[in-house]
């Protein structure tokens, strides 16, 4: 396995970064994770402006897109597989013990793994802590992802592969991973960015392609909702069979299904929308 680490191929088994990144001591890092089918990475372009707008958020310097599609296609090549989670993790580099950062530069890593397709749907949990829409990282996709983990984790032992935030107004989030749609009366609702989710390439295409309304949402939406489904890089758009103790029956639901055939036929029909 070979990855991309601060300008050139290296062998993942002996690559290293020092222990004193910034990254690793305190979280000072951006990222981005791409679906990649066939060698062939999807909404390049959209991923490398979210990733500069997460590292200005941060206030590291902006991220050489050409150097980073340069790494991601030499990655691609180098590990071929039909279906990969490509990652490229951008932080503040080598810097003393603390939080203020070094003279080092900054350190860029690409990898990429193996993965499969994702189950049509999905059960997911709602978790007691909240996403703070009025945070200093907040719409950032950061490398300090400890929350999410915990969050995770308490999903995982409740038979479920996400967790689902409230944000500190009770208003329905996102998940640690995803972001999350609900259908009511026939219609797609998503929550707004300014509710403290992530502002996800999937959420947005989907929106674009589906014509989905984004509404401030209460979190007991979850209880009544006609059809539920996740977006992100990795599930596409993925239905949802089990909120909590609430099955859907028949999930994905005809809306969801139809979402999920536009959004398959329109990121096959272009790979970088």
């Amino acid at each position: 396995m070979s990855i991309w680490l601060d300008g050139a191929l290296r062998d993942a088994t002996t690559a290293s970064v020092s222990v004193f990144d910034h990254g690793l001591t305190v979280g000072d890092g951006v990222f981005e994770t791409l679906k990649a089918a066939d060698g062939k990475p999807f909404a390049l372009t959209r991923h490398l402006d979210r990733l500069t707008r997460s590292a200005r958020g941060l206030g590291l310097p902006d991220p050489d897109h050409d150097e980073v599609a340069r790494a991601c296609a030499a990655v691609l090549e180098a590990n071929p597989m039909a279906l990969g989670r490509l990652r490229v993790t951008y932080t503040g580099g080598q810097a003393p013990l603390g939080s203020e950062r070094g003279e080092h530069g900054t350190t860029l890593v690409v990898a990429v793994s193996e993965t499969t397709r994702r189950p049509d749907s999905t059960a997911v949990v709602t978790v007691p802590w909240i996403r703070n829409e009025r945070g200093a990282l907040t719409g950032l996709k950061t490398t300090s992802y400890a929350e999410n983990v915990v969050a995770l984790a308490r999903a995982h032992e409740q038979g479920a592969s996400e967790a689902l935030f409230a944000n500190s107004v009770g208003q329905l989030c996102e998940g640690t991973g995803s972001n999350v749609f609900v259908v009511l009366d026939g219609e797609i609702h998503t929550p707004p960015v300014p509710s403290g989710c992530l502002a996800g390439i999937t959420r947005a295409l989907t929106v674009e392609w589906t014509g989905a309304k984004e509404t401030d949402l209460p979190l007991d939406v979850l209880e009544h909702a006609d059809e539920i489904f996740l977006t992100s890089s990795l599930r596409d758009v993925q239905g949802v069979h089990r909120v909590d103790g609430r099955e859907l029956p028949g999930a994905p639901g005809p809306v969801t299904a139809k979402a999920m055939r536009i959004f398959e036929e329109r990121s096959r029909a272009d790979l970088n929308p």
